[in-house]
């Protein structure tokens, strides 16, 4: 141990104060309390919150939670990072390699040294750090005082494992959840590690009081809006989560209550020219979407990929009567379906309507057709009023399901009083790539008027894929050969007979280039994962030596600047600035440090890659490796990317009807729901006056 570590009384493993003991010892008394349903969590948690203990520099801010490169497309910073030589030093004697430095600065700031002198643990909120690493940096720096009971690894255990949970949408876990995590880490007290962490401030409890808690949400947050008895006779669990899925979670709950708080109804004439809109809506789904937003400013709208049409005519709508209206998609690609509905309802999606010079109605800036993350970022869309506000009147997002709950609160936030937003989304799909499920907890809550959507998705690939959402893997009729399947043996087998599909058979039979068709696998590992088959269809399809960092021009890759991000392009050139790519038309460059990180060759991809975009024709590559990955809405998300073409590469036997059937999208544990009752009940409760 260094001196300046020794120094540190109150750092030493295993010493915590009496106090801190006995404050760690009241509050699991408290979880065991609770969750066996003998006290009420309100009894424990109505206290305010603990101020946050300070864990690390904060990072720039990224509106929409995406950094922007050039071009407006999502990118990263470009400069490389100064290590200070104190940093380097650090993670020479703690035996971490010098390439993490940059990492290191870019996640603690200038403090680095500082903070992993003081808690070598805190390596664990490293990008990449597994809790194995940052064991041995741990005991590298303090010698026979490291063990596995310090409550400071407790604490980054835990932390790390939420943060871990959040890849896979989940905004908090249960704490025995949490204490089974750590007990798997040989955390020798793991409920009491919880507690300390809690005590610490670096995670946040609170009350869940499941599905009949109508009014349950953050008991932290002042008790659960029920009553003592009806509270004392429901389960309770407590949940644990981080400080900024907890705001982000509680900004949005309040957020899209004051839009359906402060919508005013139409008047008598509006409701009238309302109606006449709704009457002229293509379709009986259309026009109930235009009526129920007509009479609310906050709208649930599901279907499928022909129900996007749906929200495009809502637009179209809102735009003829005069409203500052604008529709909102996941990626580039469908954006451009979304501008391409709105033209065909007579109105701009690429900003020569005519409306106006940029399809406003009013001739206001920015086409009707904009991205989340463009919205978010303010380079697509109405711009802001001078309180900060989007200029805009409705917003209807599409492809809600890839909405995380950070993202979705920064949305929600910059929306004016009065405002009305229709999110609107196919709930089949994958799940959002960050922490949350905001449209399936909005649904569930049921808090606001929904419309689900009667149109279906046209043609063979349109059935089969309607027929997994419902748990049915069936034999459609494809005369156009819409649907192939392609029995393979092995690994080997299934990579041949999808590079013989995307470059042979598939343009020979139905006219599709090589470059338009899409081959979307499970992993990228394996016998058959992206990174085998991308290397034989570059061999195949666009041969070279990979001179600019294993890319040559001409390549297709998928780029993604942030995880659960991905744009797909194509590499135009490389020099000593990066590597030049064309995303959707939009000019990139990626700065040759970041290439490795964020670049990948883009032939295969994952369904979860895939997630937003579409291509005129689809190759599902399922090798018999692929099984622990299937389930219904991995195959309905890659089933669904090929507008006009499916090939399936077949190699799993029965467990594809398997996974359709029996195996739903795993669930997530949020408290959106929880939080969204929460609001709706406290609107609907009388004033206290009324109510004595």
């Amino acid at each position: 141990m260094t001196a300046s570590g020794a120094d540190n009384a109150d750092q030493a493993p295993q010493t915590a104060a009496p106090g801190a003991r006995d404050k760690a010892a009241e509050l699991m008394a408290a979880v065991r309390a609770v969750e066996s349903g003998e006290r009420s969590a309100a009894e424990f948690f109505a206290e305010p919150k603990p101020a946050p203990r300070p864990r690390r520099a904060a990072p720039a801010a990224r509106p929409g939670g995406v950094p922007c490169g050039p071009g407006g497309v999502p990118g990263g910073p470009g400069g490389p990072v100064a290590v200070p030589e104190g940093v380097t030093a650090l993670l020479a004697e703690g035996g971490a390699p010098a390439a993490l430095g940059a990492a290191v600065v870019e996640t603690f700031g200038e403090g680095a040294e500082d903070v992993l002198r003081a808690d070598p643990w805190e390596l664990l909120a490293v990008p990449g750090v597994l809790p194995e690493q940052a064991d041995g940096f741990a005991r590298a720096l303090l010698g026979p005082e490291s063990g596995p009971g310090d409550e400071r690894r407790g604490r980054a255990l835990a932390v790390w494992l939420l943060e871990r949970a959040a890849l896979s949408g989940h905004t908090v876990l249960g704490s025995k959840a949490l204490a089974e995590g750590l007990a798997r880490y040989g955390v020798p007290d793991p409920d009491t590690a919880v507690g300390e962490a809690v005590d610490a401030g670096a995670v946040l409890a609170f009350e869940d009081a499941g599905e009949e808690g109508a009014g349950a949400g953050d008991a932290a947050a002042g008790g659960s809006g029920a009553g003592e008895e009806e509270e004392a006779e429901r389960p309770v669990r407590l949940l644990v989560g981080l400080e900024r899925h907890a705001l982000a979670e509680e900004s949005l709950a309040e957020g899209l209550a004051r839009l359906s708080g402060t919508f005013a109804p139409p008047g008598e004439e509006e409701t009238a020219r309302w109606e006449e809109a709704a009457a002229s809506a293509p379709g009986p789904s259309a026009a109930e979407l235009v009526r129920a937003a007509a009479r609310s400013g906050l709208v649930a709208h599901t279907g499928g990929e022909a129900a996007r049409a749906e929200p495009a005519a809502l637009v179209a709508a809102a735009r003829a009567l005069g409203l500052r209206a604008y529709a909102a998609a996941h990626s580039e690609d469908g954006r451009r379906r979304l501008a391409e509905l709105l033209d065909a309802r007579g109105r701009d999606g690429d900003g020569t309507g005519a409306d106006g010079p940029d399809g406003d109605p009013d001739g206001g800036p920015g086409p009707a057709a904009v991205t989340v993350d463009g919205l978010l970022a303010g380079r697509e869309g109405p711009g802001r009023d001078e309180e900060g506000a989007y200029a805009l009147d409705l917003l209807a997002v599409l492809d809600a399901p890839q909405l995380d709950t950070e993202r979705a609160a920064m949305l929600v936030e910059a929306l004016p009083d009065g405002a009305r937003l229709v999110l609107s989304g196919d709930p089949n799909l994958l799940g959002s790539a960050g922490a949350g499920q905001v449209l399936a907890d909005l649904l569930a809550a049921r808090v606001c008027p929904q419309v689900v959507s009667r149109t279906p998705d046209p043609g063979p690939v349109g059935e089969l894929v309607s027929g997994i959402g419902i748990g049915e893997l069936n034999q459609v009729e494809a005369p156009g050969r819409e649907v192939v399947i392609v029995p393979v043996r092995d690994a080997g087998e299934a990579v041949h007979r999808t590079v013989q599909l995307v470059a042979d058979s598939v343009p020979r039979a139905l006219g599709v280039p090589a470059g338009l068709t899409q081959v979307i696998t499970p992993g990228h590992g394996g016998a058959a994962g992206t990174r085998v088959l991308n290397a034989a269809l570059k061999e195949r399809l666009n041969p070279g030596p990979g001179r600019f960092g294993g890319f040559d021009p001409g390549d297709r890759v998928a780029y993604s600047p942030s995880p659960g991000h991905t744009a797909p392009g194509t590499v135009v050139s490389g020099d000593e600035e990066g590597l030049r790519l064309d995303c959707s038309g939009r000019a990139v460059t990626v700065p040759r440090g970041r290439v490795a990180r964020t670049v990948r060759h883009g032939w295969a991809i994952t369904a979860h890659q895939a997630v937003g975009t579409r291509w005129p024709a689809a190759v599902v590559v399922l090798p018999g490796d692929a099984v622990p990955a299937l389930d219904r809405a991995w195959v309905y998300t890659a089933f669904g990317r090929g507008e006009r073409h499916l090939s399936v590469v077949h190699g799993v036997d029965q467990a594809l009807p398997r996974a359709v059937a029996q195996i739903p999208a795993p669930e997530r544990t949020t408290r959106l729901r929880a939080l969204l009752r929460a609001q709706a009940a406290t609107a609907a409760a009388p004033p206290p006056e009324a109510a004595g």
